[in-house]
């Protein structure tokens, strides 16, 4: 653990009741900046978020050439300019832990003439890239490799073109790894054709999101299932139309001020809450509801009480990965065991997100199995401990529900939050203790 700073989570002393306001989906934002900077015109992203996974995706995209701005709170985005008939001078892109940067730009990468290396931190030359690769190969696109195959750093040799066409590619490891191809795909010389030959596709709610950005970027975009459950899509080759958008809030981020209702037996609002959308953290509204609390819809926001009943779930969130670490947290908080299933890709995000969880819920009292594809947790006498996050954003906001109800849980680098969440530990304490109301005179 080093010098890392240790964060005392505060516990609850009355149920929580605060209207709370999440920032832009980090997904969504991820997305519109790349197809505005593939875009044949300048757009607008009202309400992106500002974090650090979306400073990484636009230094991604200002050095491939696009120029970002914002003004009056709008971010605007010109377009990268057509690639030059001469080769470019090399540049590097540094992804960070964003997973949306290393396989979301490779691809546009390759529309440039010239060459871009591709790193990012050490937790980062861990994840899996091998698809990412495979495809840019597949395209004619020369790639080399500097570290373990499937790995970064790797450069992409652009030759400014893609050629389209069929491709087939295996996403059990990630959904990004169908995406990072379909945002791209419209830039391609023809109609492009993309095969899933994976045994499993996880987060496929994250691909029906690509899929509705294209379409609202005035792109072709379908998704058919044959009949022996094998997945494709097709994008039509062909102009992305300037965008003017509103982004959603981040509901996923919602989801560790959701649980503190059920922890504290408390009522928390997410203002804005959108009626229809293709984020996983809609299911929130089910998976909660089936945990025991009360949820309903009031005008825009979303409302979750703790009702006092937290109950264990089994559940299958191969759909849903992302709302794991709040899901398990409460599971250890909960009367019951909990199986949770179906999320094997976890092994492959900013850390082991499976075997982190299970090691930090064990230490602290809910003993937790892993499973080959999830969780097993078993709830027990609990107790504070220092509870490291492996760098992962999740993880930290996982260890603050915990603290919620168990004194002296330590979580290590709260910091790392400002992944997706730049003032965490802010909405927290404030959720906790809000400001009171003045006297109105």
């Amino acid at each position: 653990m080093g010098s890392e700073v240790l964060w005392n989570a505060p516990v609850a002393d009355q149920p929580v009741d605060a209207l709370v306001r999440v920032p832009g989906s980090k997904s969504l934002t991820a997305r519109w900046m790349l197809l505005a900077a593939a875009a044949d015109e300048p757009s607008s992203l009202r309400g992106a978020l500002v974090s650090r996974d979306t400073r990484l995706m636009r230094d991604a995209l200002e050095r491939l050439g696009a120029a970002l701005e914002v003004r009056d709170g709008v971010l605007h985005v010109s377009p990268i300019p057509p690639a030059c008939e001469h080769p470019a001078e090399p540049i590097e892109i540094h992804t960070g832990l964003a997973g949306t940067v290393m396989r979301f730009v490779p691809l546009l990468a390759a529309l440039r003439h010239g060459d871009v290396r591709f790193t990012g931190d050490d937790a980062a030359l861990a994840r899996p890239m091998d698809a990412v690769v495979q495809v840019l190969r597949a395209q004619g696109v020369e790639v080399t490799e500097h570290g373990e195959p499937g790995r970064l750093p790797f450069t992409v040799h652009g030759t400014g073109t893609l050629p389209g066409g069929k491709v087939e590619v295996d996403a059990s490891a990630s959904s990004q790894f169908i995406s990072n191809v379909l945002l791209v795909a419209a830039r391609a010389q023809q109609d492009l054709e993309l095969v899933h030959v994976g045994e499993q596709l996880p987060s496929l709610p994250h691909i029906d999101m690509t899929l509705e950005t294209l379409r609202r970027a005035g792109v072709e975009a379908s998704h058919e299932v044959d009949a022996e459950g094998r997945h494709s899509w097709r994008v039509a080759h062909g102009p992305i139309r300037p965008l003017e958008v509103v982004v959603e809030p981040d509901l996923s981020n919602a989801g560790p001020f959701l649980a503190a209702a059920m922890v504290t037996r408390g009522t928390i609002a997410v203002d804005d809450w959108p009626g229809t959308t293709t984020q996983p953290g809609d299911a929130y509204r089910e998976l909660l509801e089936r945990m025991g609390a009360a949820v309903w819809r009031e005008d825009e926001s979303l409302v979750v009480h703790g009702t006092g009943e937290l109950h264990g779930i089994e559940a299958d969130l191969s759909a849903t990965g992302e709302l794991v670490p709040t899901i398990a947290a409460l599971c250890a908080l909960a009367d019951s065991p909990s199986r949770l299933t179906g999320v094997a890709h976890l092994r492959g995000h900013e850390t082991d997100r499976l075997k982190a969880l299970a090691t930090e819920l064990t230490k602290i009292g809910a003993v937790t199995e892993e499973l080959e594809d999830g969780l097993v947790v078993t709830p027990g006498p609990l107790h504070g401990a220092v509870f490291e996050t492996y760098e992962d954003h999740r993880m930290a906001t996982a260890g603050a529900i915990i603290g919620l109800q168990v004194p002296g849980v330590q979580v290590v680098d709260i910091g790392t939050t400002q992944k997706t969440l730049p003032d965490f530990v802010g909405m927290w304490l404030s959720m906790l203790h809000p400001e009171p109301a003045e006297d109105e005179e």
